[in-house]
């Protein structure tokens, strides 16, 4: 909680979890993609750059075993470094996934990470988390609690939310 410009509690924060997948660290756009987030008021309070366990990306993916598709993603998300990040804010999930654009590059509103940068499904840069318990949940299995900063205001936030 944080003191907002009224001298009122600011509403509590949210956090989601987001990685720069092989294709967008591979390509170079790893601070342009920081840079979007940042630039939306999101504060970052866990980074690092990390190469995938294959362990890790099953469970990672695990909604997704037994489809079709299940091989390809762990192999690809295991297939180069990844850049994990934390990020937080008043409604940090829905900003974030609009920040990253539809999971299809094809139909993301330019201005989107996706929109602007991707050009197919299985190359689209960037993965988003998808509501609170995902959020929950992906920071778990990338992150240990001590990983993440806590209890951080920023002076600039009382000119980010109210």
């Amino acid at each position: 909680m944080s003191e907002n410009l009224s001298g009122g509690i600011a509403v509590s924060q949210e956090r989601t979890f987001v990685a720069v997948k092989p294709d967008g660290v591979e390509r170079g756009y790893v601070g342009e993609i920081i840079s979007r987030f940042e630039r939306r008021g999101l504060k970052l309070v866990g980074l690092k750059q990390m190469q995938v366990p294959v362990e890790l990306a099953e469970r990672h993916y695990g909604e997704h075993k037994g489809k079709p598709f299940f091989d390809g993603l762990v192999k690809f998300i295991t297939s180069g470094p990844i850049v994990a990040m934390v990020w937080e804010g008043k409604g940090a999930i829905t900003l974030a996934r609009n920040v990253i654009g539809a999971t299809n590059p094809a139909q993301s509103a330019p201005g989107t990470i996706r929109g602007d940068l991707a050009v197919e499904i299985g190359r689209n840069m960037v993965h988003g988390s998808d509501g609170p318990e995902s959020a929950a949940r992906e920071i778990g299995l990338f992150f240990k609690d001590e990983e993440l900063i806590k209890d951080w205001n920023r002076a600039v936030d009382k000119w980010v939310c109210e």
